[in-house]
């Protein structure tokens, strides 16, 4: 954790695979010092446990796809403009990647990254999902044998290359894959293997299986 920065606002950009990770993440950030607040989805903060805890911790929900996902777009921003970490789920959900690798990710975390100018620390993080696999159902949660759960953070991403440009979608999508191209890095340093060369796109699949659904409804 030699790379979370001692003071400041600064971003950390972190996969997930696990619902577990959360826990494994927040309690390595609050070992480093720096209490992080998350952006979740809004659904966690109804959850019996889950909810208390982020709701109690002052967490940021996320409404989807409504005029409130811009309110905690600003409230992430001004929070590090406090000097506070806030940490981001770039994926915006559990990886579907069938090898768990960290797929093609949202944009937020770019668009926050330009504005604040704020160092954005990558944070790779295996284990937890042996514990508890993305979507598993419960006869598939196994937390015995114990599993040992690894988080990593990186040096800060090298951003200074897109401040001075218009954030347009291409820049924000280049943005976001460099966050996610060392994300991706330090994961692999704790796997001990090489991540496919292509991140898996969840849209692009869910493309491929609306156009063979259409073709396999005209025969």
């Amino acid at each position: 954790m030699e790379n979370i920065p001692a003071d400041g606002g600064f971003i950390t950009a972190i996969n997930h695979n696990s619902y577990l990770d959360m826990f494994s993440y927040g309690h390595f950030q609050y070992n480093s010092g720096r209490v992080p607040r998350f952006l979740a989805k809004a659904a966690l903060f109804k959850a019996p446990v889950v909810g208390t805890l982020l709701r109690g911790t002052g967490q940021i929900p996320v409404y989807r796809e409504s005029t409130n996902a811009v309110g905690a777009f600003r409230a992430a921003v001004d929070a590090v403009g406090r000097g506070e970490c806030v940490a981001f789920y770039p994926e915006g959900t559990l990886t579907r990647d069938p090898d768990q690798w960290p797929m093609t990710a949202k944009t937020g975390v770019a668009r926050a990254a330009l504005l604040t100018r704020a160092p954005v620390i990558p944070v790779a993080q295996w284990g937890a999902n042996l514990a508890m696999p993305p979507y598993a159902k419960e006869k598939k949660v196994r937390f015995f044998p114990r599993k040992t759960l690894q988080v990593k953070a990186g040096p800060p991403v090298d951003l200074d290359r897109f401040y001075d440009k218009e954030p347009t979608p291409e820049v924000l999508k280049e943005v976001t894959e460099v966050i996610m191209a060392a994300i991706t890095s330090l994961l692999e340093e704790l796997r001990g293997e090489k991540a496919p060369e292509k991140p898996y796109d969840l849209r692009e699949v869910r493309a491929r299986q609306r156009r063979e659904a259409a073709g396999e409804g005209t025969k």
